[in-house]
């Protein structure tokens, strides 16, 4: 199934993108360390964001089927660029899941997370080193 996303240019340096099946809008602008005013998120701001979001997602879709609350689960991810060409060069991912996830399906629980199709389509292109806790 296929799902589009539409948008304009806003303004200079900013960019207005909609989810068309539902509506939802996301502005984007250019990062000030790329002549940018950095107002909002940028394209690749995005991107880091959907990495970390799809992985807690793909968790959660897992934590429902094996009867685990993943209640309380807080994540962060910081982005690297790296230059010629200007890119991402690395996503550190952190997902504090609650402590109260049994040992015995944490590893199942972390596989999850690391199957989600954003990390399998960056995986070979970006530096994605996670790490889990479970203190939540």
């Amino acid at each position: 199934m296929a799902v589009t996303l539409s948008g304009s240019l806003a303004e200079a340096k900013k960019c207005l993108l909609i989810h068309e099946p539902s509506g939802a809008a996301i502005h984007t602008a250019a990062p000030v360390d790329n002549n940018g005013d950095g107002s909002s998120f940028s394209p690749t701001d995005l991107c880091a964001g959907s990495l970390v979001t799809c992985m807690v997602t793909i968790a959660s879709l897992w934590a429902d089927a094996n009867e685990v609350d993943l209640a309380g689960t807080t994540f962060s991810i910081q982005k690297h660029m790296s230059g010629n060409p200007r890119r991402i060069g690395r996503l550190d991912v952190t997902i504090n899941f609650p402590k109260n996830v049994p040992e015995n399906k944490r590893e199942t629980l972390e596989l999850a997370a690391k199957s989600c199709p954003v990390h399998q389509s960056l995986k070979n292109e970006i530096e994605t080193p996670v790490t889990f806790s479970y203190s939540a």
